[in-house]
């Protein structure tokens, strides 16, 4: 999660976000076109100066009932041929925009097979061979494929981040918002991931558990981070941008969620149970209500004094206003 593409003629102030700013707003709508964007199309904050690659279209699993963002019907997952990425990649190059990062849409890139990642990887290396850094979002089980040895020939070629929405550590909950995961398998995939040497950027939903598990989701979550030491870490509010109601079946209809200050309090658990060597953590998502920036845990009670003054002195710390919050 995320923040969305849109034409300039919607939200032109947001686009500034999206793409580098060679492309905004005047080259959007050529872009658009050029590189064949199947709409809504979803990208990382830190990707915001990447050039958008659509290698596949949705995600493959598509059945985590806390995300909408490709249920749409046009967003069937299908991956894009090889030729057409070439042929887009091209057209790219022959307009002369300097880009210097990729990050492969749509939702889940890595669960194509390593063949096709590779052939991926060497078209992007062909056209763009002075190429800093090449991300995609991946979903444990897309790891489950692939070597270790195979995740290191892809790092070899530039592949040198991804993006791991584990969303909890608690299986309980991983079940209930049918994430097809467990502790378990998300702490193998994230382990592998590192020793090929690719860089672990983990996404955490704060208050996915609502006011029963909170404390469960966050302790869990904390010791799947503390055994897999990932380089990143982010926190967002879980947010239903289409209603509550697919998400409230796994919970019975029982899910209540948390407000201002009982984020504020699930927060305060997780950031005490961290034990962390050098991760980078992020909580300024347009979610967070809270932003929270430093690295762990050398800034951890730092972090910590700022979440309890938030919680004790109500108005002493700034918070994101309610209009502000969303994609």
């Amino acid at each position: 999660m995320l923040y969305l593409l849109v034409p300039p003629n919607r939200q032109a102030a947001k686009l500034c976000k999206i793409l580098p700013h060679h492309f905004v707003p005047r080259n959007y709508r050529c872009l658009k076109m050029l590189l064949n964007y199947i709409e809504p199309v979803f990208r990382p904050p830190s990707e915001a100066e990447s050039l958008i690659l659509q290698v596949t279209n949705g995600c493959s699993w598509n059945r985590c009932t806390f995300c909408d963002m490709y249920t749409d019907p046009q967003k069937k997952f299908k991956p894009k041929p090889i030729d057409d990425l070439r042929k887009e990649l091209q057209q790219f190059v022959a307009m002369s925009i300097p880009v210097r990062r990729v990050f492969l849409a749509d939702g889940d890139a890595m669960t194509l097979s390593f063949r096709r990642l590779l052939e991926i990887m060497q078209v992007i290396n062909e056209y763009l061979p002075d190429i800093q850094r090449v991300s995609a979002y991946c979903l444990p089980r897309n790891v489950k494929n692939k070597t270790a040895e195979e995740l290191k020939q892809l790092r070899a070629m530039g592949l040198s981040m991804v993006y791991v929405g584990c969303e909890t550590g608690d299986d309980l909950l991983l079940e209930k918002i049918c994430k097809g995961e467990t502790w378990q398998s998300s702490l193998d995939a994230l382990l592998k991931l590192g020793e090929a040497g690719i860089k672990r950027s983990v996404m955490i939903l704060n208050g996915l558990g609502g006011t029963r598990y909170s404390e469960q989701h966050a302790l869990n979550s904390a010791s799947l981070m503390n055994q897999s030491q990932p380089e990143y870490l982010a926190t967002l509010v879980v947010t239903f941008y289409k209603g509550v109601e697919r998400f409230q079946q796994g919970f019975g209809g029982e899910f209540q969620q948390l407000d201002q200050l009982q984020l504020a309090r699930e927060m305060e658990m997780l950031l005490s149970a961290l034990e962390l060597e050098k991760t980078i953590f992020r909580s300024d998502h347009a979610s967070n209500y809270l932003i929270l920036k430093g690295v762990l845990n050398k800034d951890k009670e730092r972090l910590l004094n700022t979440l309890r003054q938030a919680i004790t002195k109500t108005g002493s710390v700034a918070l994101r206003p309610e209009w502000q919050r969303g994609l």
